[in-house]
């Protein structure tokens, strides 16, 4: 933008001073031409009375010295011959000598004046003078570069006034611009200072509070879902009760350890909501992975596992997260009567994210299949590893997603408030990955997340190898 404003002020000065230099140039040029005749026309005029009262060729010389210019000066006598050098083409002068008229023409070497004086006797005398090409054009150059040196510094200073408005404009846009970027980067501090033309201040001054209302409004959400996850707590306790009432039972420790895991996870949700607003993107608690120490106790645990390297980020093995989730909902799957494949790369797999993100994909898309599909349905979950990532597939033997993109609208369908696959879609964004749905060969969904690695030299320096697998199906007994 500012290179273009130069330009335009560039242009149109130069427009401009173009269309007075031009025509100013051509009037020197004229007014130098025309003083040089004059001066001509002056000289010859003032040595005609001396032609009238004498043809003494001493006197004329004396009188035609006397005037400037003297040199150029030459009388054509009736009786006597020219006084000087003549330049006068001989046509011109018997034209002004019959025709007793006063000449001004243009010659190859200048410009001459031939002035015509009545004699006694009615005799016809000639002045001359002649204007050499020097003396016609005498200044003009001068003339010309001083208008173009005028010319080009009013252009000069123009784009350096434009350039420095510019500058002011460039500037407040640039710092709206990086504002914008780092708010949509998840940084809430992010504000601008209203700089600038009225416009852009205006709008710096609508970021702003834009920005302050975001922040309102995530503070408020986060409050109401740990206010949601606290009202939780009152069925837990009645779990609690009725599965010691259940002790003694085979059932009872199942149930037992289902209840606890359900309530550390809640004591994670209600730490995570509880903690200032995240300013990181996905990957650095975007997900509600609670801080070390986090509200009573219960981040503590959980913080622990997000395995971040020498804190340069969360870091963590997916495979291993995979595995551990997946057993997590097997004892669902052979309550219900379901295939649960299993089916883990035996090569490392680290991606960008904590344990507790990647947790959280795998329980969104598992508790999907539960969700929408009928018990008895199978699934498989698979962890494959690239060149540069690492997929996650879960598919089922359902009836599939008709509509992927209605899926992920979160809210859109019945039933259903589309955040299990939003997280997922947002996991895999956050690490330089993407989220893509399609048909699985058991008939139903297959939905894929891909995580970038989290270190790009991961493969280097490392011999091909064949993959490793481990393969687990689960099946009701």
């Amino acid at each position: 933008m500012r290179r273009s404003l130069a330009g335009v002020a560039l242009a149109a000065t130069s427009m401009v001073a173009l269309s007075f230099l031009i025509p100013l140039a051509a009037l020197v040029m004229s007014l130098v031409r025309e003083q040089g005749v004059t001066v001509a026309e002056q000289q010859a005029a003032a040595l005609a009375p001396v032609l009238t009262l004498t043809t003494d060729p001493a006197a004329l010389r004396e009188s035609a010295a006397s005037l400037d210019g003297a040199e150029h000066l030459v009388v054509h006598l009736p009786d006597a011959g020219a006084l000087g050098r003549s330049r006068a083409p001989a046509d011109l002068l018997e034209r002004a000598r019959e025709g007793r008229e006063s000449i001004s023409q243009e010659i190859p070497d200048g410009w001459i004046r031939l002035q015509p004086v009545v004699l006694p006797g009615d005799r016809v005398a000639v002045i001359e003078n002649f204007v050499p090409e020097g003396e016609l054009t005498r200044g003009v150059r001068e003339s010309w570069a001083v208008m173009t040196f005028l010319a080009v510094g009013l252009i000069g200073g123009s784009v350096l006034v434009a350039d420095r408005l510019a500058g002011k404009v460039v500037r407040s846009s640039k710092r709206l611009a990086q504002a914008s970027r780092a708010l949509g980067q998840g940084d809430l501090e992010a504000r601008v200072e209203p700089m600038g033309p009225r416009e852009l201040r205006d709008a710096g001054v609508a970021f702003n509070a834009m920005a302050q209302r975001m922040t309102e409004l995530l503070a408020v959400e986060r409050e109401l879902v740990a206010d949601l996850s606290h009202r939780l707590r009152t069925p837990l306790t009645a779990l609690h009760l009725a599965s010691e009432r259940m002790a003694g039972t085979p059932e009872s420790a199942r149930v037992e350890a289902a209840v606890c895991a359900l309530e550390r996870e809640l004591q994670a949700i209600i730490a995570a909501a509880r903690t200032p607003l995240a300013v990181g993107p996905m990957g650095q608690g975007m997900l509600g992975s609670p801080p070390a120490g986090g509200a009573d106790g219960a981040g503590a645990g959980r913080a622990g596992r997000t395995g971040g390297a020498g804190g340069d980020g969360p870091r963590s093995e997916a495979a291993d997260v995979v595995r551990r989730r997946t057993a997590f909902w097997s004892v669902l799957a052979e309550q219900q009567g379901r295939d649960c494949a299993l089916d883990l790369t035996g090569e490392p797999t680290a991606v960008g994210l904590s344990e507790d993100d990647i947790a959280a994909v795998v329980d969104a898309l598992i508790g999907n299949v539960f969700r929408h599909t009928a018990p008895g349905t199978p699934f498989g979950v698979r962890v494959v590893r690239t060149a540069q990532a690492v997929e996650l597939v879960v598919e089922d033997g359902g009836p599939g997603i008709p509509d992927p993109e209605r899926a992920l609208s979160r809210g859109s369908s019945t039933g259903s408030t589309g955040l299990g696959l939003d997280i997922a879609q947002r996991a895999g964004s956050a690490t330089g990955g993407a989220m893509r749905i399609g048909r699985s060969e058991l008939g139903g969904a297959r939905i894929s997340v891909t995580f970038a690695l989290a270190t790009a030299g991961a493969a280097a320096g490392r011999r091909p190898r064949i993959s490793r697998r481990r393969t687990t199906r689960l099946r009701k007994h």
